[in-house]
């Protein structure tokens, strides 16, 4: 028979009524010991005698009632309801009550939050200590152990380290501190939402046997978000269909919910071999407060996991991709930078006779001027939101299109170009007036179809584009003269706008090619066409 708490209403739970006599009331030392007000320390009892149920009031100050009258002893029947104080209790069959719920909410009396309970309003007068703690009654001492235990397994939890690390101790502890046969934690894989195990082992330290645990237990409570007690699951209505409990054996179990926040990042399952009714109310409230410790742990785990990945991310990519990429990126954890093939709009601009001007200068002095063009360059491709996928020697490439598509991606980039000119222009005269050498650029642009990504080993990524389009931007710029800007004829039918006056070349042979490119000069010393 079960004993139905609270029921018809949400917070409904079903308690297993043994044989012989059970009593319920507000302290631990009941069969049922339930948490209210309006009970007395030992409140009734109840005499289970083959088939037969009759309920002992035990001189409980708010009384015992049935159907609304208050009882010293009242034989029960099936269906029947009764109220203990303000606590609602009903009488029922297992198989004809639709579904019995022996399960706990994750609020606890060890849950964070919960210190109220364990102070005083007022200090009492002439204490010797300043702490509203109330005083430890009889009753409280096997609480208190619990609460000391759960407070050695935030400690042990709370250690930095990799999340695999951090579900082994936790599991550790649960063998530690209760018994179980079989223990596991399962997570919620964040791309395709199922519940996969993570670790798993025997009391025997051994690994258990592949699917072992209750796909229908871990289910129930990931979906309910309440911990979940299966007392003799071959009598619990809520798995009559659910093969792997007689497959693998299982008697009785416990699962509940890890749910720091409002989403469920996972569950702990246990469970027992051997014998039903191998875990209790009490155990399953435990378990929940130690369920809600690990879920913190883990969320300060993940988010630590995900800080860290962040700042490799941002550490390996700042220099390439502009912020506002930047922060789609990071919303995107990374997703964008798989390898796809895309249409960009590639530019490729060139310092012109380098080599002869490096043979003039001490290496020094030639790093000390890329090290002032450079960066002038760089926040230019940033400023029209365009990725600076590399520095060849003197030469730079920025991309526009990948990892993430504009419409104006071809008007950035040949604004970009433009602004790349005037800058240079501003540098030279300043390194004239310092009396060091100046420089001359030449840009190319192409559009066309890439595959842009992540493209490398493990050990060594980089963000690249490869294609003919981006070895026919290069062609382009070396065929570009000192101080002009050229683009292709693909690029100028991407380009919303024409701002600048432009001029049609001569067919232009470029290595690789077979067909001569057609190919535009931007005069971009003339006024801008606003």
């Amino acid at each position: 028979m079960w004993l139905i708490l609270h029921p018809g209403l949400p917070e409904q739970r079903a308690l297993w009524l043994p044989e012989g006599a059970s009593t319920l009331g507000r302290t631990e030392e009941n069969t049922f010991h339930i948490q209210h007000i309006s009970l007395s320390r030992r409140h009734a009892r109840l005499e289970r005698v083959s088939g037969h149920v009759t309920l002992v009031d035990l001189h409980s100050k708010n009384g015992t009632f049935v159907d609304g009258v208050r009882v010293e002893r009242r034989e029960l029947r099936v269906a029947d309801t009764f109220r203990c104080g303000e606590v609602g209790f009903r009488l029922a069959d297992a198989f004809e009550f639709e579904e019995p719920l022996c399960v706990q909410d994750l609020r606890t009396r060890f849950s964070p939050g919960s210190v109220d309970l364990l102070l005083e309003a007022e200090r009492p007068s002439g204490s010797a200590s300043a702490l509203k703690v109330r005083p430890a009654r009889a009753e409280d001492a096997h609480a208190a152990e619990k609460l000391q235990v759960l407070l050695k397994v935030g400690q042990a939890l709370s250690s930095p380290g990799p999340i695999e690390g951090l579900l082994e101790r936790a599991l550790q502890l649960v063998f530690q501190i209760m018994e179980v046969d079989r223990a596991a934690i399962l997570l919620v894989d964040p791309e395709t939402g199922v519940l996969r195990p993570h670790v798993a082992r025997l009391a025997t330290g051994e690994p258990p046997p592949s699917g072992f645990y209750s796909r229908h237990i871990v289910d129930y409570v990931r979906h309910r978000s309440v911990g979940a007690l299966f007392s003799d699951t071959r009598l619990d209505p809520r798995l009559l269909d659910a093969p792997s409990i007689i497959l693998q054996s299982i008697r009785s179990s416990m699962c509940v919910p890890l749910k720091p926040r409002e989403e469920v990042l996972g569950v702990l399952y246990v469970d027992n071999l051997s014998r039903p009714h191998g875990f209790s109310g009490e155990d399953l409230e435990f378990l929940t407060a130690f369920a809600n410790q690990a879920a913190i742990a883990l969320e300060n785990s993940l988010l630590s996991q995900r800080l860290a990945e962040e700042a490799v991310l941002r550490a390996s990519y700042l220099r390439f991709f502009p912020p506002a990429v930047m922060k789609k990126l990071q919303s995107a954890r990374g997703a964008p930078l798989d390898v796809v093939e895309t249409e960009v709009t590639i530019l490729f601009s060139d310092i012109t006779g380098f080599t002869s001007l490096s043979s003039t200068l001490r290496p020094r002095q030639v790093v000390d001027l890329l090290n002032e063009y450079f960066p002038v360059m760089a926040d230019i491709v940033f400023r029209h939101e365009g990725t600076l996928e590399k520095y060849i020697g003197d030469a730079l490439m920025a991309v526009w299109g990948a990892p993430f598509s504009q419409p104006d991606d071809a008007d950035r980039a040949l604004r970009a170009a433009v602004e790349m000119q005037a800058a240079l222009n501003e540098l030279n005269l300043r390194w004239r007036s310092q009396g060091r050498p100046e420089l001359q650029i030449h840009v190319g642009i192409n559009t066309g179809r890439v595959a842009a990504g992540n493209i490398g080993s493990e050990q060594y990524l980089q963000y690249a584009t490869i294609g003919d389009a981006t070895n026919v931007a290069s062609r382009i710029c070396t065929a570009a003269g000192a101080g002009e800007v050229c683009i292709a004829e693909a690029t100028l039918q991407r380009c919303l706008a024409r701002p600048w006056p432009l001029a049609k070349l001569p067919p232009v042979e470029v290595k690789g090619k077979q067909e001569p490119l057609t190919l535009y000069r931007v005069d971009w010393r003339a006024p801008p066409d606003r």
